[in-house]
C-alpha cells in the first residue's frame, strides 16, 4: 500500500481578519478540498507562505481560481497569480490577486487554501487522498478491536493520524496521534470505512 503525504489534508486554522467574512459566492463549488494552510507573510509585497497539505505542487504554482476559508466562515474566491517552493523547505510562497503588502498578507495567516473538490489528480492503484481517511474507524488488525475514529490529519515532517479514542464511563474521549506509515497502518479500506492498525507496544497507551 502506498502512503503518500497529504493529498488534501484538513486542519483547524487560527482566527484571522480576512475576506471570508462575507457570504460565500453563489458559484462556490459544492465541495472544496483543503490543500494548504497560510502560515506567514513572506517579505513586504504581499506574498504568503503556505504549508502544503497536498502531494501536488501545481496546487500552489499553477495560476487560477482558489478559495480561502477560516474557521466557521464561508469560503471566498481568490486568484492565485504565481507560486514557488522555497528551496530546501516544504513551504510554498504564493501571490494572490489583490494582496499587495505585508499587512494584507498577515491578515490571511491561519486560513485554509482550497481547490474545487472535483479537481482531484488521478492516483495510482493503492493510493488515496488523505482527506478521505477522516471519519474512518481505526481497528486493531489482529482481532478487529475498535480503537477510535480518524478525526484529523497532521503534517509535521511525518504524517500523523489523529484518532478520537472513546473513554470508559463519563470520562472525555482522548486524542491519540498515530504515525501514518505502512508498518503501523498497513491496511486502508475506504469503501468499508475502516483502517487497520498494527501498533508497536505502548503506542496506544500514550
Amino acid at each position: 500500500m502506498t502512503h503518500p503525504s497529504p493529498g488534501s489534508g484538513a486542519a483547524t486554522p487560527g482566527p484571522a481578519a480576512s475576506p471570508a467574512a462575507a457570504p460565500a459566492p453563489a458559484d462556490t463549488p459544492a465541495e472544496l478540498l483543503t490543500v494548504g494552510r497560510i502560515v506567514a507573510a513572506q517579505g513586504l509585497r504581499g506574498e504568503l507562505r503556505v504549508l502544503p497539505l497536498s502531494d501536488f505542487p501545481e496546487r500552489f504554482t499553477r495560476p487560477g481560481r482558489r478559495w480561502l476559508q477560516g474557521k466557521r466562515q464561508p469560503p471566498q474566491t481568490v486568484e492565485l497569480r504565481s507560486g514557488r517552493q522555497l528551496p530546501g523547505k516544504e513551504l510554498f510562497v504564493v501571490r494572490l490577486a489583490g494582496i499587495e503588502d505585508r499587512s494584507a498578507a498577515e491578515a490571511l495567516v491561519g486560513l485554509e487554501l482550497q481547490v474545487d473538490g472535483r479537481d482531484r489528480p488521478p492516483l495510482a492503484e493503492g493510493e488515496f487522498h488523505l482527506l478521505d481517511l477522516v471519519g474512518l474507524e481505526a481497528r486493531l488488525l489482529a482481532d478487529g478491536t475498535l480503537i477510535g475514529r480518524v478525526t484529523d490529519l497532521i503534517h509535521a515532517g511525518n504524517d500523523l493520524l489523529e484518532l478520537e479514542v472513546p473513554a470508559a464511563g463519563e470520562a472525555a474521549a482522548r486524542r491519540l496521534l498515530v504515525p501514518f506509515v505502512e508498518a503501523i497502518v498497513p491496511e486502508v479500506h475506504l469503501e468499508e470505512g475502516w483502517l487497520g492498525l498494527t501498533p508497536p507496544p505502548g503506542l496506544l497507551d500514550l
